[in-house]
Parts: C-alpha cells; structure tokens; sequence
C-alpha cells in the first residue's frame, strides 16, 4: 500500500503544474506527520516530481545522554549515534521515516485524501481554462442528447461541454457522433464540478464566424460596431472601417459571397445582412431596413421613434417575415420604427390582397406575395401567363383570382 503510487496513477494526462502538485503532496504527507507527532515542525518533505519519490526526514539536535528536554526537537547522544554512528552532540540528526510506521488506516486515509485533491485541482484547471476561453468558438462531438441539452465532448481537450436546447438553433438536429461548432458562453461550478455553457444562439457565436472569416476584422481593420440576430431566421451586422480603401461590407460579404456562404450554411441559412454603420441616425436605418427602399423619415429623437415611408411594393420587405426585418433594425438603430405607405394618387384606390382573405385561400394570397404581389392591382397588372409562369398556382385557380379582385373595382 504506497501512498506515492497515488501521485503516479493521477498525474498522468493531468493538466495540473508540478509546484501545485508538488504543494498538494506535501500538505497530505504533513496532515499525516501532524496526526502522528501532533506538530510538522521538526519535519522535512521532499517530492519527486520526476519518478514519484518520497523522502519524509524527521531532524532533531543531538543532545548529551539524560539533556532531553524537548522530545520533538531533540534527541539523546545514544538515539542518535544508533541511527548513524558517525552522529555527535551539536549535530543535526536526521531520521528518514518509512510509510508503514503510519499504520495501515492512517495511509488509506491520506490516500483518500489525496485522491480528493488531486481531483478538485484538475476541476478547478478545467474552470480555469475555460474561463480564459469565454467567447471562443470550440468544435466538439456529439455525445449525448438528453430532452433539455445536449452534451458535447470538446475536440481540442475532450472535456465536457453542455449546449442547452434554449441555445440551440431552431435549424439544429443532431445526432450522436455530429460534429457541431459553438461559442463558450458561460463557465461556472455547480456542486464542485465545472459546467461550460456553450451555444449557437449567441450573438458573439455570429461575431467570431466573421472573425475567422474575415481577415480585416480580427487585424482590427474592420470593426462590428453591432449583431442582431433572430436565430436561423435574419441577423443584422452593422460594420465599419478605418481604412477609406477597405469597404467593409464587400471584405464581409467577399467575393460572390464567398465569404458569407459559409456563415449562412453554418447557420442553418440565416439571412444576414451586412451593413455600413454610419452616425447618421436616417442614413443609419435607411440602411438597417435593407432590403427595402425607403422614401424619407421623420425622426424623433426624444422619444426615439422614426416614422419611416415606403412604396407600396416595399413595404413587406421592410416588415419582412413575421416582421422580423423592421424588429431586427429597430433594435440594431435603438429606435422604433414605424412603417408607413407613401400615398400615390395612382394607388389610393388599391386593396391589400389580406382584405379578400374571406373569398381567397391564405396560401393562395402567400404564394402571390412571394413573387411581389401584396396588392390587387398589382396582381391584376400582371398577365395570366406571366402569373402562370412565376407562380405554383393552376389556371383555374388564377382565373378565379383575377375574377375576384376585378370585381372589386367594377364595384
């Protein structure tokens, strides 16, 4: 039973300094010399860090036959001289101790002891570690999928890594063995035991993908002023450079795209939307509305509102789908945004397809706004060929479509 041995089977693969270890070892052995002698005083202990030695040396001063007056510090001239002949009165003797003279309980004890510590150190390196890591991205595999979080094992160090379900995209369906990609969010102890919290949702998650993207922006070239994401659905990426010479839109968005693609499928097809960051709050949700066109604003910077006025046929790409569009550019501009139809004589008497949602199926009126359509004039502008053409609809369908909304202005 060799209390060492502990050191060995533990220091192997762990990731803990040799002085720490060193210091730990040394304060289990000195607990051990304490309960046995009630004092570490007059006590020596050296550990090998190499080969896993350990030397405990009990020094007391060498006193005349019949002197001893403190039995921890000193030791009689016969004691001593039966240890090393060579030992004289004056000298500092030396006596090595052996573990067995500890007794069987007390070395199961320490190694119990030592065990815990080991253990504890190597979590508190761990939480350390990832502390220094907060908002890196890290690549893992897939170990374990529970109902509220799935557990991935950290590529780089195989520790465990918790990405909850709330951080997940809604795009995300893994399987046991996928490699996924996130970002160090959160490092805390529970009950002694470190949990990294990683996630996908995070807007720094966004942030570090154009980090390694784009060179200009981790060489400070290019700087995120600010992310709003709604994610797997749109994000909006204000960006600015110090350099006239770089367009920090184009470097983001790379040649054809080739620099963004990757983000995209990475996120599961986020649309995200590069943008120039400007001081000028018109200009600056002007283009925070992309990919509509806005007509003119009215601020109101007390009450930080903006009345925003658009063509008719911008205004769904301004509010975008479920609004996530005018959602996402009031929070990156931090002003609420109001969206208003410019008035057009030639369109006052128009009709919003939604208002014939009573006699036309909502899918119907869907599949006309996607290809531009949310009026019935602009519908009825379009021929029935070419509406053929561009929708999913079959002729009878459009047919009566076209019935429908021509009624309306015979009326």
């Amino acid at each position: 039973m060799n209390l060492v041995e502990s050191f060995s089977e533990f220091k192997a693969g762990k990731n803990i300094d040799r002085p720490t270890m060193v210091r730990v070892l040394e304060d289990v052995f000195r607990t051990l010399i304490k309960k046995k002698y009630g004092s570490d005083d007059n006590f020596d202990v050296i550990v090998n860090t190499q080969n896993g030695d350990l030397e405990m040396w009990r020094i007391r001063s060498i006193v005349p036959d019949g002197e001893v007056t403190d039995e921890m510090g000193q030791i009689s001239a016969t004691e001593a001289k039966a240890i090393d002949a060579d030992y004289d009165v004056g000298d500092e003797c030396y006596e090595q101790l052996t573990l067995e003279e500890f007794g069987r309980r007390s070395i199961m004890a320490a190694r119990q002891t030592l065990i815990s510590r080991i253990m504890d150190l190597e979590k508190d390196e761990v939480y350390k570690k990832y502390v220094e890591r907060l908002g890196e991205i890290v690549v893992g595999e897939v170990s374990q999928i529970m109902k509220k979080e799935v557990l991935i094992l950290d590529d780089a160090t195989g520790n465990e890594l918790v990405l909850p379900r709330t951080e997940m995209i809604k795009g995300d369906f893994v399987r046991k063995g996928d490699m996924i990609r996130a970002v160090i969010k959160k490092v805390e102890m529970r009950n002694n035991v470190p949990h990294i919290i990683i996630s996908r949702t995070d807007n720094l998650f966004l942030e570090k993908l154009l980090e390694q993207e784009v060179p200009e922006i981790e060489d400070g070239l290019i700087t995120i002023k600010r992310i709003v994401r709604l994610p797997g659905e749109r994000a909006k990426v204000a960006v600015e450079s110090y350099d006239d010479r770089i367009d920090p839109v184009g470097a983001c968005v790379g040649m054809k795209g080739s620099r963004i693609h990757g983000i995209v499928r990475e996120l599961k097809n986020e649309n995200i939307d590069i943008i120039n960051y400007t001081t000028n709050t018109s200009l600056y949700i002007q283009r925070a509305l992309t990919p509509a066109k806005v007509s003119s604003i009215n601020l109101d910077d007390n009450q930080k509102r903006a009345a925003v006025f658009l063509k008719p046929d911008q205004v769904s790409l301004a509010i975008g789908k479920g609004g996530s569009n005018i959602k996402l550019a009031g929070k990156l501009v931090d002003y609420e945004i109001d969206v208003y139809r410019d008035s057009d004589e030639a369109e006052v008497d128009d009709v919003e397809l939604e208002e014939f949602s009573d006699e036309i199926d909502e899918w119907i009126i869907t599949e006309l706004k996607n290809i531009g359509c949310d009026t019935a004039r602009s519908v009825l502008n379009l021929s029935k060929e070419e509406l053929l053409r561009r929708t999913d609809l079959e002729e009878e369908t459009i047919d009566e479509v076209l019935g429908i909304l021509a009624a309306e202005f015979e009326d």
